[in-house]
């Protein structure tokens, strides 16, 4: 551990998904704490960085060739990719989930003790336990290509992608966690809010902004992309180095709300679409 447990200074971090939003608001961060900081993204990032790879992450075979061309060990990772629920639900499985799996198991390979992975989620993935046993069934495929074909066989299941996905990925958070951690390295994800980033837009495009917004409660507003990305930092510094396995809710208190009973989640998108 640094002498700073909150200093990236001299560490070497990967991050996808930093041309908008949570990513690059996390991107610009990491840069400002002294880290070493190569992006991976479709788009090219507005943020200065030591290396920029453009990559499309439904594609398997360009992430091997971004992770070679960065080369080296690798300190911490953050996946900050993701498409919404207005892509195919095949796509969406794929960027989301199989091969954010993927990614995470190559960049281990790649870090010495102490090494952290952080991964963005979705409040929309909190009812995982409705589905265990379809997720664990996904677990067992030994691969991506194996992932993608239980996907492409289970398109019930999948539906538009986006809730799966995230159900997939904060189990996946859990169960890796006790496997990576025998290897010294730590892996944990944020559950975000709804949030102010390009991304809005698709999520807009397929329900009505009132009812989004039942998952702003209670706070009553949605969240800017930074007040995402500092949680996230938080998770893969020194200073969490005893967090673990963990699924951090990032959301102004609505998942405590919903799981005591302080909110009723039924009558909050109720309410949504009545208005």
């Amino acid at each position: 551990m640094s002498s700073d447990p909150w200093s990236y200074d001299g560490k070497k971090v990967v991050i996808t998904g930093c041309f908008s939003g949570m990513g690059e608001a996390a991107a610009r961060e990491l840069v400002r704490l002294g880290a070493e900081v190569h992006g991976v993204d479709i788009k090219e990032s507005p943020v200065e960085m030591a290396s920029f790879q453009k990559v499309d992450l439904r594609e398997t075979a360009q992430i091997d060739v971004a992770l070679g061309e960065i080369g080296g060990d690798i300190d911490a990772s953050f996946y900050c990719a993701g498409l919404p629920g207005t892509f195919p639900p095949l796509e969406v499985m794929q960027v989301n989930f199989v091969n954010m799996r993927h990614w995470t198991y190559e960049v281990a390979q790649r870090m010495p003790q102490g090494g952290a992975l952080a991964v963005i989620a979705s409040t929309a993935g909190h009812g995982w336990a409705e589905r265990r046993d379809a997720i664990e069934d996904l677990m067992t495929t030994p691969d991506a290509a194996s992932g993608f074909a239980w996907c492409e066989e289970n398109l019930d299941t999948v539906a538009d992608g986006y809730l799966f996905s995230k159900m997939c990925t904060q189990y996946f958070t859990m169960r890796t966690a006790a496997e990576l951690i025998q290897k010294g390295i730590r892996i944990n994800c944020v559950n975000p809010a709804p949030t102010e980033s390009p991304m809005m837009k698709d999520f807009e495009a397929t329900a009505p902004p009132a009812l989004i917004n039942a998952w702003a409660q209670p706070i009553g507003r949605r969240a800017q992309p930074i007040e995402m990305a500092l949680p996230l930092i938080f998770l893969n510094s020194d200073a969490a180095g005893f967090i673990s396995g963990h699924n951090l809710h990032v959301d102004g208190g609505w998942a405590g709300s919903i799981d005591s009973g302080s909110l009723n989640q039924n009558e909050l998108i109720q309410k949504a679409l009545e208005g």
